[in-house]
């Protein structure tokens, strides 16, 4: 599959706002490396890890998208809020999109398809002025869970505000080192980490399950986004809460998950199922797990589930 060639991006016009800042936070990352400091390094990681998993793994995605556990409204609004300083725009937008690729899986309709060419799927639709993400209206019938409450309408109009006031406390505590590594540099390695998912996880690795689409398995995608990269599996079983079906499969989200529910403050968690089948003629058994033949065996109520009415 051709990453440039006839690729999608090319064929729309740049929206050349959301283009100025992709573009001024590659800058202040590169920048970034010109002012190490091991605090910074520290402020960094850290942040990577509450935005890019609570916020967008554990929140965004498994919680708010798929409804895949419970917890109280003030831990779910915290995580979002944390969701917002990935700059992966606001909940209402991110949780739609992700619902309409799940409908629509390398299909007409699919927001961020290979199909379209693989520079379109890691972040062509983002920068593109058609973007379908930049559309609240058109959006809003695939969150009617979350559009009814005021606080994701607001969220998602002013998502901007929780990283603007983080970088602010960045630099009243440790200047523009912190700044540039706190914000800008490990905003754009979580954009790329999350972009990979739609790209790479449907481009190269391993697939364990028969999916109608072309979602794969990637060890490298999941390190980085906190176990968002066993994306074959979630596409078998969108709503279980737990991606890495394995003891090899790290998934740090369900880790996190799994922490809340020792807590007390996760619950009504979906598990996924592994029936044995035996593989297909000709397909070789990815990580030694079996072929699973129909993706809508691969999920199973351990705990009270609850259905999300759209996007499963």
């Amino acid at each position: 599959m051709s990453i440039l060639k006839q690729d999608r991006t090319f064929q729309q016009p740049l929206n050349w706002t959301t283009t100025f800042f992709m573009f001024a936070f590659h800058v202040g990352a590169v920048a970034a490396l010109f002012m190490f400091s091991w605090k910074a390094l520290a402020i960094a990681a850290f942040l990577w890890w509450l935005t890019g998993s609570m916020g967008i793994g554990m929140c965004y995605h498994r919680l708010l998208t798929h409804r895949g556990y419970k917890t109280p409204r003030w831990m779910e609004y915290f995580m979002a809020i944390c969701g917002t300083m990935a700059l992966e725009g606001g909940p209402i937008a991110w949780v739609a999109t992700h619902r309409i690729h799940h409908q629509n899986t390398d299909k007409e309709g699919d927001p961020h398809s290979p199909n379209d060419g693989g520079l379109w799927a890691h972040m062509g639709w983002i920068i593109t002025g058609k973007a379908m993400h930049q559309n609240t209206a058109e959006l809003l019938p695939y969150v009617p869970d979350l559009r009814k409450q005021k606080f994701y309408m607001w969220i998602s109009k002013y998502h901007w505000v929780p990283l603007v006031g983080l970088g602010l406390l960045l630099y009243a505590f440790g200047g523009w080192s912190c700044v540039l590594w706190g914000v800008f540099l490990r905003t754009v390695v979580g954009l790329h980490a999350t972009w990979l998912v739609n790209s790479a996880t449907h481009m190269w690795g391993s697939r364990r399950f028969l999916t109608s689409d072309t979602s794969t398995n990637s060890f490298w995608v999941a390190i980085l986004t906190f176990g968002e990269g066993w994306h074959n599996n979630h596409h078998a079983a969108p709503q279980a809460a737990k991606h890495g079906l394995t003891w090899y499969e790290v998934d740090v989200n369900w880790y996190g998950i799994s922490m809340l529910k020792a807590l007390g403050l996760a619950w009504d968690i979906k598990m996924p199922k592994l029936p044995t089948r035996e593989p297909a003629e000709g397909l070789e058994k990815p990580f030694d797990s079996p072929i699973i033949a129909s993706p809508h065996e691969a999920l199973v109520e351990e705990e009270a589930l609850v259905s999300t009415s759209v996007g499963d």
